[in-house]
């Protein structure tokens, strides 16, 4: 039997390089592109793409990311999220290929006060999360064969992220303050590559909730990075409307993993269990002031 076929887009970021290793790992027969290799806003060029290579599986992790840029600039985060998607979905339908779909906590308002399952009333309240949904929208209405994977707080050795700004910031600084008001769960981009493999070699379709288990406020999980770095700074709480900017977060965005229990798969670890891994394989340079 030929070896299974994946194509990657957004392989140069946090998740897709965590993907792209995973299935090479695994012997896949891996494609992976960056926005440089495949602009996934022209379609003509994402068809070419996908017919020659036909892939088994595609999974769709570019995306335009900048939640505080996506206020001022609605047109391109609609013609990456959206119709980009669109263009991925339509291609990747036509060679009867599984579609992932990579979404994001933002599609809620951040409103309830239980984590969020996957059969949840949607109502994003950025343009980012507008964005993404209307990806979630174009997927839904266009294949027949998808996991749409909504997640959360992602970090890990690639790309820009939490875990790292804190541990930067933390070399130039003797002091921080970190929002206490906004709830969520961190992801660590391994553990997320992970379970996506997992779900692409069944037939479960739909929407899954995928993020590490247990939750934190980003002061919390700013303190525990600190905790597992052994870094000796002082972090403060402050509160979002303290700091303002272009984009409203969801002040509460805890998913839960009724999707991944129900049909049958494993929850992730805990987040701070993921945390300790990560800053271990990371290899981080305790700094003291």
């Amino acid at each position: 039997m030929n070896k299974q076929k994946i194509l990657v887009t957004g392989a140069k970021g946090q998740l897709g390089t965590e993907m792209v290793k995973l299935l090479k790992d695994m012997e896949y027969e891996v494609y992976g592109y960056g926005r440089t290799e495949l602009d996934i806003t022209n379609f003509q060029q994402v068809k070419s793409v996908i017919d020659h290579i036909h892939p088994n599986v595609v999974i769709h992790a570019a995306a335009y990311t900048n939640v505080d840029a996506a206020e001022s600039e609605p047109d391109q985060a609609f013609l990456v999220n959206a119709y980009g998607t669109r263009n991925v979905v339509v291609a990747s339908e036509h060679i009867g290929a599984k579609f992932v779909y990579i979404s994001t906590d933002y599609v809620f308002d951040g409103t309830a006060n239980a984590p969020y399952n996957e059969f949840a009333f949607t109502s994003p309240i950025s343009v980012y999360g507008k964005s993404k949904l209307a990806g979630e929208q174009f997927v839904r209405d266009l294949h027949s064969k998808f996991f749409i994977i909504r997640t959360s707080w992602v970090y890990g050795k690639h790309g820009n992220n939490f875990v790292k700004t804190m541990l930067k910031l933390a070399q130039e600084q003797k002091e921080l303050f970190v929002v206490d008001d906004q709830i969520g769960c961190p992801t660590y981009a391994v553990d997320l590559a992970s379970c996506i493999f997992q779900l692409i070699h069944t037939e479960k379709y739909g929407v899954y909730h995928i993020s590490n288990s247990g939750h934190c406020s980003w002061y919390e999980f700013a303190k525990a990075i600190f905790e597992e770095a052994n870094v000796n700074i002082v972090v403060n709480p402050c509160k979002t409307k303290d700091y303002p900017r272009p984009a409203r977060r969801p002040p509460y965005s805890v998913l839960d993993h009724m999707a991944l229990r129900l049909n049958g798969f494993q929850e992730l670890r805990h987040w701070r269990e993921a945390l300790k891994e990560f800053i271990k394989v990371y290899g981080v340079k305790p700094c003291q002031h």
